[in-house]
């Protein structure tokens, strides 16, 4: 099988290449979320909203706008790329709240700063990291969000660890990513372009919702699913899914 490095290497470079040539979509199974419909992408009032070449069209849903951000909250986006959920949120927060976005691809996070100068957005700011280790203190956001980046990373019980970190008691996270209906075969698994692709990195859904609980979470609630054509087999399938859960309060 891969390894974590080689992954990430896969990843950072597919996603560099997006950045500077402004390409778009994960992968095969992807989901191009710039469509009217609340429950798979982005409005077109949010779209107009933000700054061109926010919106990559690389996600798999809008957690943004299930998330029910409130004026004054923090929010974290992990893989925030070239922004987008960033400034969707940045609107909800206003001027007495906080967003921060979160990549690991040095492309991405100038063009989002760029885009968040072209916004006038001052309560945005991008930090470079990875999200199994994240650049934030403790007890830091309301909520946490992300956007079919959570597949990507190899150790994803780390990240689930630092997004229960970060989060503040009582805090949520809502996040669309990319689930399997069965199980990744191996050969599948060792593809760089499909780990890159947001296919090859799926876990099955309960095994999922198991690391999510594992890692601390209570009131686990699927928001949102969205079943793709691609490769559809009696092996595997696969589907999108807006999950929301929280930290405990204690």
């Amino acid at each position: 099988m891969p390894t974590s490095s080689s992954i990430k290497d896969a990843v950072r470079e597919r996603y560099s290449n997006i950045a500077e040539k402004s390409g778009s979509c994960c992968g095969p199974s992807c989901c191009d979320t710039s469509v009217s419909d609340m429950s798979t992408g982005y409005s077109v009032q949010e779209l107009a909203s933000i700054p061109d070449g926010a919106n990559l069209s690389l996600g798999c849903g809008n957690p943004t706008g299930m998330a029910d951000i409130k004026p004054g909250e923090t929010i974290i986006d992990l893989g925030s790329g070239a922004g987008i959920d960033c400034f969707l949120a940045a609107q909800k927060v206003g001027p007495s709240g906080h967003v921060i976005g979160i990549d690991m691809t040095d492309a991405m996070i100038r063009k989002a700063r760029e885009n968040a100068a072209k916004g006038g957005h001052a309560n945005v700011e991008f930090r470079f990291g990875q999200i199994e280790q994240m650049p934030v203190a403790d007890n830091t956001a309301d909520i946490v969000i992300s956007n079919c980046v959570i597949n990507l990373a190899p150790d994803k019980a780390r990240v689930f660890a630092e997004l229960f970190r970060v989060l503040k008691p009582g805090g949520r996270f809502v996040v669309s990513d990319i689930v399997a209906n069965g199980v990744i075969p191996d050969e599948d698994q060792k593809d760089m372009e499909l780990w890159a692709g947001c296919i090859a990195g799926a876990l099955e859904k309960d095994t999922y919702m198991e690391i999510v609980r594992a890692a601390g979470f209570i009131e686990l609630h699927v928001k949102a699913e969205v079943d793709y054509d691609y490769k559809k087999s009696e092996q595997f399938a696969l589907m999108s899914m807006t999950l929301q859960a929280h930290k405990p309060k204690g």
